[in-house]
């Protein structure tokens, strides 16, 4: 039950977050991307912020024997780069530059209940349920 909490806190701490520094809103994103009209750099403030966190928090993880509401820490596994992780990386990237969302400011923004999130929500949910059904690649 700690760890559901935890990351429940998590995941609510990181709505809090994205949704106060505008990431919710798609067109953010595209101005982000559009380097020769309007750019907008606060999405790289927040791209070094996380990052700034992260580093953080993976420099007190390596210091502690195991995270305090759970049994081990869950770490990559794998370290090398292959065929699945450049397809994986492309859809992501092709599909956040076209539309201006990625998972989470997306899954954030259901309660505005704009039909274009929800819209991109159901597919994105579909897309999930197809590739576990017919992956794209052979998974080791």
């Amino acid at each position: 039950m700690r760890s559901f909490i935890a990351a429940w806190l998590a995941g609510a701490l990181m709505a809090l977050g994205i949704t106060l520094s505008g990431m919710i809103d798609p067109v953010k994103v595209v101005n982000f991307l559009n380097l020769r009209g309007h750019w907008d750099p606060t999405l790289l403030l927040v791209m070094v912020s996380a990052f700034l966190t992260y580093s953080v928090g993976y420099w007190l993880s390596r210091r502690r024997q195991r995270p305090l509401w759970h049994e081990r820490f869950h770490l990559p596994e794998k370290h090398q780069i292959d065929r699945p992780l450049v397809l994986g990386a492309l859809l992501f990237g092709v599909g956040w530059g076209l539309v201006g969302y990625c998972p989470g400011p997306a899954l954030a923004a259901l309660g505005g209940l704009q039909a274009g999130t929800l819209l991109f929500v159901a597919t994105m949910l579909l897309g999930f349920s197809l590739a576990k059904r017919w992956p794209l690649t052979r998974r080791n």
